[in-house]
C-alpha cells in the first residue's frame, strides 16, 4: 500500500511514535510520579501541556506555510531535537514558572514536528499517495500510548517522575536520524518532478473564503471535543454506567487498540474504500459509540461495545482530516491550509478537560453523554452536509 513512499514511510512512522510518547503520552504516563518528585498540584502540572497545546495551535499554520515553501524536512529532523531538550529540561527544573517556560518551548517544537507537519510533508511528496502513508504512520504511532505507559511506569518507579523525563528525552531525539533518514529518500521524488509545485500567493486566503473549510474546521473541533472529553473522563463516565473499577481501566485500555485496528481495515481496503464512505463510517463510529456509552446503565458491558465503536472511529479522523483536505480544498497551498483548519481540533483537545468538568459540575455525567452525543452528531451532519454539496460549498 506504500510503495509509493517505501521504507521512509515506515520511517517516518518510527519517527513519529517517538516523538509522541516522548512528548505527549509522558506526561500522563508519569502523572502520579510527578506529583510526588515535585509536589505541586496536578492542576499546576496540567497548565504546562495546556499551554504547549495552546501554542501549538497558534504556531501550526505557520509551520504549515513553511512545509509549502519545501522546509517540512528541516522542521521534522530539528524540531524533534528541540523537544527533546525541553523535555530533558522538565525533568531537572525546580519552579512552576520553569516549568511553564519550558512547555512553551514544547509547543513551538510540536507545531513543526508531529502529525500535522508530517501528513502535510507526505502529501506533498505523494499526491494520490498520500492517504496510504498517512494510513501506515499513524497506525504505527497509534501504539505510542502503548509503549509510553508501561515504560513511565517502570521508569517513574525506579528514577522518579522527572528522572524519567530524561529517559524519555533521549527516546525524542532517536527519532531525528530517523526522520533525516526518511526526509531524504522522500526528496529524491524531487528530481522526478513527482512534487507539488510551489503555491502561489494567496491560496490560503481563498480558502478561507470557501464555506468547506469551516466546515471542516467546526466539524472536526466538534469530534475533537467529543472524545477529549470521553476519554479524560472515561473511568468517571464508566464507573456510573456501574463498572468496576477493574472492569472500568480494562474498557479504557481498549479504546488505544481499536484506533490501531480501524486504521489497519482502512489499510487493507485501500482504494476500495473512498473518502466519503471512510468518513461517514468513521463518524457514523463516534455517533454509535454515543448511544452505546448512554445505553450501558441498563447493561455495563456495553462500555467495552462504546470502546470499541469510539477508538475506531476516532482512530481514522488523523487519516481523514488532511485526506479530505486535499481532495475537496486541493493540495495547493496544502501545508497552510490544513495548517489553518488545524487550529480549531487542537485548541478542541486543549480545552476538553476544562469542559468536561463543567459539564460535570453543572449536570453530572448525563449532561456528559448528551453535550457528547450532540457534538458527534454535529461532526457527522456537517461532513455529510458537505461530501453531498460540496460543489455548492467550494469543494
Amino acid at each position: 500500500m506504500t510503495e509509493k513512499g517505501g521504507a521512509a514511510v515506515w520511517l517516518l512512522a518510527g519517527g513519529q511514535t517517538l516523538i509522541y510518547a516522548g512528548c505527549y503520552y509522558s506526561f500522563p504516563a508519569l502523572l502520579p510520579d510527578l506529583v510526588a518528585a515535585t509536589g505541586w498540584t496536578k492542576g499546576e502540572l496540567a497548565l504546562g501541556p495546556t499551554l504547549a497545546f495552546l501554542i501549538m495551535a497558534g504556531l501550526t499554520p505557520f509551520t504549515g506555510r513553511l512545509v509549502d515553501r519545501g522546509l517540512g524536512g528541516e522542521m521534522l529532523i530539528w524540531l524533534p531535537g528541540l523537544c527533546a531538550l525541553g523535555v530533558a529540561g522538565l525533568g531537572l527544573v525546580e519552579s512552576l514558572a520553569g516549568w511553564l517556560a519550558l512547555w512553551a518551548l514544547i509547543g513551538v517544537a510540536q507545531a513543526g514536528s508531529l502529525y500535522e507537519t508530517c501528513f502535510a510533508f507526505l502529501t506533498r511528496r505523494l499526491g494520490d499517495g498520500a492517504r496510504a502513508a498517512i494510513t501506515s504512520v499513524t497506525l504505527v504511532a497509534g501504539f505510542a500510548g502503548t509503549l509510553a505507559f508501561p515504560l513511565g511506569h517502570w521508569l517513574g518507579s525506579a528514577l522518579g517522575g522527572q528522572g524519567a523525563l530524561v529517559v524519555f528525552a533521549g527516546l525524542i531525539f532517536l527519532a531525528m536520524p530517523l526522520n533525516a533518514l526518511a526526509v531524504r529518500q522522500l526528496r529524491q521524488r524531487e528530481r522526478a518532478g513527482q512534487v507539488t509545485p510551489p503555491s502561489p500567493p494567496g491560496i490560503l486566503q481563498a480558502a478561507l473564503r470557501k464555506p468547506a473549510f469551516w466546515i471542516i474546521a467546526v466539524g472536526f473541533l466538534a469530534v475533537y471535543l467529543n472524545h477529549g472529553i470521553l476519554i479524560t473522563y472515561a473511568l468517571i463516565l464508566f464507573a456510573d454506567r456501574g463498572a468496576a473499577p477493574g472492569l472500568a481501566a480494562l474498557a479504557a485500555a481498549c479504546i488505544g487498540p481499536a484506533q490501531a485496528a480501524g486504521r489497519l481495515v482502512l489499510l487493507a481496503a485501500g482504494a476500495r474504500v473512498t473518502t466519503t464512505q471512510a468518513t461517514m463510517a468513521s463518524l457514523g463510529g463516534t455517533v454509535l459509540a454515543g448511544l452505546l456509552l448512554w445505553l450501558a446503565g441498563l447493561a455495563p458491558w456495553l462500555i467495552f461495545a462504546f470502546a470499541l465503536a469510539q477508538g475506531a472511529g476516532i482512530g481514522l479522523t488523523s487519516i481523514l482530516r488532511p485526506v479530505l483536505i486535499a481532495e475537496i480544498l486541493g493540495r495547493q497551498g496544502f501545508g497552510a491550509i490544513s495548517g489553518a483548519a488545524a487550529v480549531a481540533p487542537i485548541l478542541a483537545s486543549a480545552a476538553a478537560p476544562s469542559v468536561g468538568a463543567g459539564l460535570l459540575a453543572l449536570g453530572g455525567p448525563g449532561l456528559v453523554y448528551a453535550v457528547c452525543l450532540g457534538l458527534a452528531v454535529t461532526g457527522l451532519s456537517l461532513m455529510a452536509l458537505l461530501l453531498v454539496r460540496r460543489d455548492r460549498f467550494g469543494g
